[in-house]
This record gives structure tokens, sequence and C-alpha cells, in this order.
């Protein structure tokens, strides 16, 4: 499978979303929706609010791109607005004020670039979670179940943990735009994408994230979905435990320290060779 098949994965219908994750009651139970930023709108593209993983009450907050096309276009196609960012982060803070771990599950193609976005502010909305959630004192997980586009997935994903679904993608630009901007030719996407280093499997070998998980063949198929809902569960559930057990100060350290060295340089000798060699991730 070459890395633009695997992109198509992500784009494929029956795909579970983050609805699917949230509302499925096997991840999480007892699930209660949140809404609003508390300054202009409700953004339907962010799924948010309180629930149960096991006996731990978490805050989830999702970006669901919908599955039929009425539901699209009520999402927004899964492209988050300025005020679902900043209810994201409302609910983030609000965790973090009652000690509750954060779980966020992305899968967008990038932040809304219509004309009310930007009016509204969407460049400083992103900026904002960015600068916030590096400071947040409770542990964040962030799931990439899909596509992880730009600076629209990375406002969700300054996390202690970054897992990324085995088909899954993280990319500073989708490559059918890359391919536009590089060569003039989006049909020339799957050569795009082979430059990339969007993969789950580039970005673990990068240090950009921590863990890949496996998904099933066919999420369609009700026990394939079912048996790799409760196995995330699990893996989830203990490390959130074991992140738990983290002093804060520390915790926020070392998230700080982790996106840091994203693209930092270390120069060393080999032999008489200078080597400089680049962690160059998503930042």
């Amino acid at each position: 499978m070459t890395v633009y098949d695997k992109l198509l994965c992500t784009r494929k219908s029956g795909r579970a979303t983050a609805k699917d994750y949230i509302l499925s009651n096997t991840i999480i139970t007892d699930f209660i929706e949140l809404h609003g930023d508390r300054a202009f709108a409700d953004d339907h593209a962010v799924i948010g609010g309180i629930g149960m993983l096991r006996d731990l009450p978490v805050t989830v907050i999702g970006i669901e791109k919908g599955h039929d096309l009425s539901e699209r276009v009520e999402r927004n196609f899964g492209c988050v607005l300025p005020e679902g960012y900043r209810k994201a982060l409302r609910l983030i803070r609000q965790a973090e004020k009652f000690g509750r771990p954060v779980l966020c599950i992305v899968d967008t193609q990038g932040a809304n670039c219509g004309k009310g976005a930007e009016e509204r502010g969407a460049g400083e909305a992103i900026a904002r979670n960015l600068y916030e959630l590096s400071g947040v004192r409770v542990p964040i997980i962030t799931l990439m179940i899909g596509e992880g586009g730009s600076g629209g997935a990375l406002a969700l994903a300054v996390a202690d943990r970054v897992w990324m679904l085995s088909n899954a993608y993280y990319s500073v630009i989708s490559p059918e735009s890359c391919a536009s901007i590089l060569f003039k030719d989006p049909s020339r996407a799957p050569e795009a994408a082979e430059h990339l280093k969007l993969t789950a499997q580039d970005l673990l070998q990068l240090e950009v994230i921590e863990k890949i998980v496996g998904e099933p063949k066919d999420f369609t198929d009700a026990k394939q979905r079912a048996k790799f809902f409760s196995s995330l569960q699990g893996s989830l559930y203990k490390e959130f435990r074991r992140l738990r057990r983290t002093d804060p100060d520390r915790l926020v350290s070392e998230r700080y320290e982790k996106y840091r060295k994203i693209g930092r340089c270390a120069q060393y000798s080999v032999g008489e060779r200078s080597v400089r060699r680049w962690n160059i991730g998503v930042l």
C-alpha cells in the first residue's frame, strides 16, 4: 500500500468518525455534551463534553466530519471555526479546574478558511490553543483517527501523548495542495505524499507521535469495530492512569520540551565528517 493509498483510507465512506468513538458507549460512557464558546456560537464541527473512561471522569473533545452529506454540511465537513477552538479551550480549562484528564480526537483536513472564520480570528484562536494547551496541568492525550491537517489539527494536538491510527496522516499540508503549489499539478498528489513524511510510521520515527494504534480492516464490520473500541479503551485508560501519577509541574515541563525538540538540529562528528541531523516534524 502506497502512502497515498493510506491517505485515501482516511477518507473512505463508513470509517468511524469522532462521534462514533465518543457516543458508541464502548470507549466513553455516560457522555454529556456541552455547547458553545461563551462568546459567539456553538461550532457543530466540535463535539465536547464530559464522560467516563471506565471509572475515570474525562473531558472529551472531538472534531466531527459527519457521515452523510447533510450531516457533513452541518459539521462544516470537519473544518473547525474559531468558536470551535474556543469551545475546546473552554472545556479544557474546565477540565483543569476539576482535575479531569482530556482526550482529544482529531479528524480534519484543516481549519475553516472562510470569510467569517477569518473575520472572527481563526489564526488567533489556533495560536491561543497552542499557547494555552502547553501549560495545562492535567494529562492530555490526542488521538488522530483520520486526517490531521495543519494547524487545524495541531490546535488540539499539543498533548502529553499523540497517538495515530495506522492509516491516519498528520501533515502541515495535504498532498493535493502541496502538489498544486510545488508542481502546479494536483494530479501529482501521490508523488507529493511520498515526500511529506505524513504517515504514522514516519512520525513515530521522527518522534512527533508516541504510538501507532492498529485499526480494523473494515470499520463497517460491527464485530471488528467493537473489538477495536474495547482495546483502545483499555490502552487509553492505562495511559491516563500512568500520566495522572506524574507531578503536574513535571507534566507541563515534559510536554513543553517535547514540542521544543521537534525540528531541533544536532551536529556531531563521525570520523572526519561532521554530520548534521534534523528531527523534522510537523512544526
